[in-house]
């Protein structure tokens, strides 16, 4: 008797890998589309670690600050680095080329229009994704690095609110930063 309860209870025991796998969650976006990912990939986001942790009967992650169009491409992230893990992006960074920076499949992630690429920039921060965040901004800095204010501005279509003055202060007292 006493080894049949053991058994039983032995097959409740599993290791740290067994069965991880099998426990799918859905992330629900902003328009209330679900999408399916299994749990273990969905703990890259702290924010959705955080949620599971607090209520593990609930199988649906609301995510009402990330559209659908964003959430696929995040998830499409997390899938691709749960078995490819990010490397760590070198700051600053050595060249405005991203295949230079990062390894190709990321390069090409990040190569989508600004408007994507800055609500990506808002769902890893929203979601706590820190390599996705990583990858976006460094993205964002290699548009503007060796760029003039004026060429930045124009990119990202910034009003400048200075004066002439106190433009010249701004640079005078920055002018370290301008120095290579």
């Amino acid at each position: 008797m006493a080894d049949e309860s053991k058994s039983s209870k032995d097959e409740d025991i599993k290791g740290l890998d067994e069965d991880v796998e099998e426990i799918s969650l859905k992330l629900k976006s902003q328009e209330t589309e679900t999408f399916p990912i299994d749990k273990n990939i969905a703990m890259m986001s702290e924010l959705v670690k955080t949620m599971w942790e607090g209520d593990k009967e609930e199988f649906e992650i609301p995510l009402p600050n990330v559209k659908s169009a964003i959430l696929k491409k995040v998830i499409e992230f997390m899938k691709y680095h749960h078995t490819t893990p990010a490397k760590e992006i070198e700051k600053p960074l050595k060249s405005a080329n991203m295949n230079e920076v990062v390894s190709e499949w990321d390069a090409n992630f990040v190569e989508v229009d600004q408007e994507t690429l800055f609500e990506m920039i808002l769902a890893a921060n929203y979601m706590d994704i820190k390599s996705l965040l990583d990858l976006t901004c460094a993205k964002v800095a290699s548009m503007i690095k060796g760029k003039s204010p004026e060429e930045i501005r124009k990119r990202f279509n910034i009003q400048n609110d200075f004066t002439p003055d106190e433009e010249e202060a701004v640079r005078a007292e920055n002018k370290w930063a301008e120095e290579s």
